[in-house]
């Protein structure tokens, strides 16, 4: 007891927890992961074309999707601009998704297949 009684316990500011989060995943280098999982969720949720994508893939802003139908993927085609400002979007909306990575960051281009 006599060793702990010098020690003195001192107030400290409060610290959101989502700023705990975010210390956390940055500390543990979990954000490229954690990012190109909520990319790969964001092409889910923004598409609509969830149910027809057999592969996912995201590398260098480049999200690459497959697709098991080819009609889907043509009507697609022509809004790839349009899905790739909502997956934007979504991530920017995010709080899992740290923008400020270097190595995997928003989406620059979609690229069908």
């Amino acid at each position: 007891m006599e060793e702990y009684s010098n020690i003195r316990l001192t107030r400290k500011e409060a610290v959101s927890m989502e700023e705990i989060v975010s210390r956390y995943i940055k500390q543990m280098k979990l954000a490229a992961g954690l990012n190109t999982q909520r990319a790969l969720d964001a092409w889910d949720q923004c598409s609509g074309a969830a149910q027809y994508t057999l592969k996912k893939f995201y590398r260098g802003g480049k999200l690459y999707i497959t697709l098991n139908s080819s009609v889907v993927r043509s009507q697609l085609y022509f809004q790839r601009d349009l899905i790739v400002k909502k997956i934007n979007d979504f991530l920017a909306d995010d709080p899992l998704f740290t923008e400020d990575n270097r190595s995997v960051s928003y989406v620059k281009e979609l690229i069908l297949k």
